[in-house]
């Protein structure tokens, strides 16, 4: 299976940018898969996968900053 980049963006959190690439998938089915691939850092990256672009950017908005403040909680300890 293979990855279609469908869109390329970038999120600030904290007056620092990160880099979003979001990408679709067909599914063995037929179907269609997202997700997004958010680049904290030169080897750090999460992945966030939905059903609807949409709803992914959606999630992206809201899992994207409390992950970046979760990273810099657990380094301060």
């Amino acid at each position: 299976m293979f990855l279609k980049l469908v869109k390329v963006d970038q999120i600030e959190v904290d007056g620092r940018s990160y880099s979003l690439r979001y990408y679709e998938r067909r599914t063995g089915r037929g179907g269609r898969r997202y997700s997004c691939e958010v680049v904290l850092g030169a080897s750090d990256r999460i992945i966030i996968d939905d059903d609807t672009l949409p709803s992914l950017e959606s999630r992206v908005e809201r899992l994207a900053p409390a992950t970046v403040y979760s990273r810099l909680l657990s380094a301060a300890s």
